[in-house]
Order: structure tokens, then sequence, then C-alpha cells
């Protein structure tokens, strides 16, 4: 059987045109990136390029990076960043994690993507009161051992979000999970700014390839 051409379809059954008289629910997913990609280009029609993307996302929708995308023939560096864009739109405000956040396990399978990154990235969880997930956000990138941020950086969207505490991780791409003086100076810092703000830092994370500290374990909180 053929594959499916967007100019095969008949004006009124292509997506956009679909959405319009149906809605967004009757649409397919690869309808729904067809509507994102909006069109093709001369090497590659708008529904090739939506199967490679569906493909794509099935595999590893959660990491996706726009270099990923980009390796799909016939995207531009435009299209990829619109599809980046809506996947992190639908994470902040639709994506709604309804168990809560309790223990520590529940913490670091939150975080496990920083165990593989090759700079510092400092990311903060905020919650609401029943320690579900409000919004998880990358605050910071350093540099291979460096990572710098200031208290507002992480408590102006915690503040935005109306949460309840907040709990912040970051990785040592060194393997070494104990954490340096800037970190213990910056959880510190944290801390005070959230008493001040009455959002609590709950605990802060240090994770590795295979280890991790806990600053609340350890009653550095």
């Amino acid at each position: 059987m053929a594959r499916r051409r967007f100019s095969n379809i008949p004006k009124m059954d292509r997506p956009r045109e679909k959405m319009q008289r149906k809605g967004p629910a009757a649409l397919s997913d690869f309808e729904l990136l067809e509507v994102v990609i909006g069109s093709g280009n001369q090497t590659a029609d708008v529904s090739q390029i939506a199967r490679q993307t569906h493909k794509l996302l099935a595999k590893n929708a959660h990491n996706l990076s726009l270099e990923a995308l980009m390796q799909i023939h016939g995207i531009s560096a435009a299209t990829a960043g619109r599809l980046l864009a809506s996947l992190e739109i639908a994470r902040r405000y639709l994506v709604k994690d309804l168990e809560p956040i309790i223990t520590q396990a529940d913490i670091l399978a939150r975080l496990s993507d920083l165990r593989s990154k090759q700079q510092e990235y400092l990311v903060s969880l905020s919650l609401d009161g029943g320690q579900r997930l409000i919004a998880q956000r990358t605050i910071t990138i350093g540099t291979l051992d460096s990572l710098l941020a200031h208290p507002r950086e992480v408590f102006a969207d915690a503040i935005a979000d109306r949460a309840a505490a907040v709990i912040i991780g970051h990785n040592h791409p060194s393997g070494n999970a104990q954490p340096s003086p800037k970190d213990l100076a910056l959880t510190q810092q944290l801390v005070a700014a959230g008493q001040l703000v009455g959002i609590p830092l709950r605990d802060h994370i240090i994770l590795t390839k295979s280890d991790h500290y806990s600053f609340k374990q350890h009653h550095l909180i």
C-alpha cells in the first residue's frame, strides 16, 4: 500500500481543516503533528516529516532535543523549535502528576535524567500543598564543574506557581556526589530565602551517574 501523501488528501479532510470543523480532539497524533509542522518542502512531504517525527517521539519524547529533530529529513531549525516549544507548553500547563512526591526515591526518579548530563544542571520542582508536582524547570546550566545561581532564580517561578514547597537538584558530572563549598553556600541561601517567602526548601539533591547526596538526609536542611 502506498504511503499517505499530504497532497493527495482532499482539502476538507486535511488536518488543519478537519480541526477547524471538529476541534483538535478529533485529530490523530499523526494529524496533530502535521498541523504543528505546517508544511513540507521541495525534498519532503509534510506527511513524511510527521511520520519520522512520530517515530522519534514514540522512542524518546521526554528527552527530545533540537539536534535529534533536525536529523529528520525536511525539518528546519524553525520547525524543530516549534515542535519543542509545543511539547514544553504541554509539560508546563497540561501534564499534571497526580502522585505526590513523598519519598527520596520519588525525587530521584523525577531527577533521574540529570545523571547523564555532561554539564551541571540546576533543576527546581515546585510542589503544591499535597506534595504533587506543579512544575519542573531548569534554572541554570553551568560549565563542566561550576554552577552558580541566585535564590531569586529559584523562587521567582515558585512564587508565581503559588507553590507550597520547593525541591532542587543538580548533577555533578565529575562523579563525586559530595557537596562543594558553593553547594553548601547556595543551599543555606535557599533555605533562608524559602523561610522569607514562605516556600520552604524541602531538599537539595546532588546526583551523579551512580550516586546521590541529600542535604535533608544529612541534616543540612
